[in-house]
């Protein structure tokens, strides 16, 4: 593996956005968006609810976990978005570039996108609506990570499918978070959750992370050995959804499908 050829994938990440406003503004407006909407809600059921709870460590703390792992997968599918719309795609593996260095080039540019989204949701919910993230503990660090793991494998997956089915099926990406996000309970523990749904709940890492975080908010601990088995399942389709997308390449190339991405082509 090259370090160079990675770097040039994430290089040329970088040019895009520093060139286009609306490619940079996109990258912390949303989730600012997000955090504010989601903030007031919060302010205004506490003061509904009974004295002496407060649900911004349990309902905002959820809002900002879900919402980085939405841009970490959105890091990755955008990456490769560039390529596609751009009809570079063809072109790019034209270089001496292999499917790894492609894919690592992906998740670094993942890395630094989805973090200026992160920063931003802090800085909002810390300063705006008082979370601390003092709550959860060392366990954040954890969490993120499992999340982000996820989000990697989610983007990965979503980025082989177009590639698979070709530009169109874009559409078929960017519900996917929606599609699970009732399943990983992100807002409501999974016991609220018919037994159908669970026995999904308990193949999906967020939702792990999200029983953790409320476990911890209620009674102040959560069982590490539940946090580890989500890690396991993130690390697993991660290597998953590498495979498939390395699969679906070489189907693109031996069949000639991978034709449709090129610059000559028009449809």
């Amino acid at each position: 593996m090259d370090l160079t050829h990675i770097a040039a994938i994430v290089l040329r990440q970088f040019y895009l956005i520093r060139g286009s406003l609306s490619r940079l503004l996109p990258l912390f407006v949303w989730a600012g968006i997000d955090i504010v909407l989601w903030g007031f809600i919060t302010k205004y059921l506490n003061t509904v609810t009974p004295p002496g709870l407060n649900l911004v460590p349990s309902l905002l703390g959820a809002v900002l976990l879900w919402d980085f792992l939405i841009r970490v997968m959105q890091g990755v599918t955008m990456a490769f978005f560039e390529d596609v719309w751009s009809r570079n795609f063809l072109n790019i593996f034209a270089t001496p570039l292999s499917i790894s260095e492609y894919l690592s080039g992906l998740v670094l540019a993942s890395i630094a996108t989805s973090s200026v989204g992160l920063v931003v949701m802090v800085v909002l919910a810390t300063m705006i609506f008082g979370l601390s993230f003092f709550v959860y503990g060392l366990m954040l660090v954890p969490f993120f990570l499992v999340l982000f793991m996820c989000g990697i494998a989610l983007g990965i997956l979503g980025s082989g499918l177009v590639l698979r089915l070709g530009p169109p099926a874009e559409w078929f990406v960017w519900p996917i978070p929606a599609i699970i996000s009732p399943f990983v309970g992100v807002f409501y523990p999974l016991s609220t959750l018919p037994r159908w749904m669970r026995y999904i709940a308990r193949v999906l890492p967020p939702s792990y992370v999200f029983e953790g975080m409320r476990a911890i908010v209620s009674r102040g601990s959560t069982a590490p050995h539940e946090l580890l088995w989500g890690a396991c399942l993130a690390v697993l389709y991660i290597v998953l959804a590498c495979w498939f997308f390395a699969r679906v390449y070489r189907y693109a190339v031996h069949t000639g499908l991978i034709a449709r991405y090129s610059a000559e082509t028009i449809s």
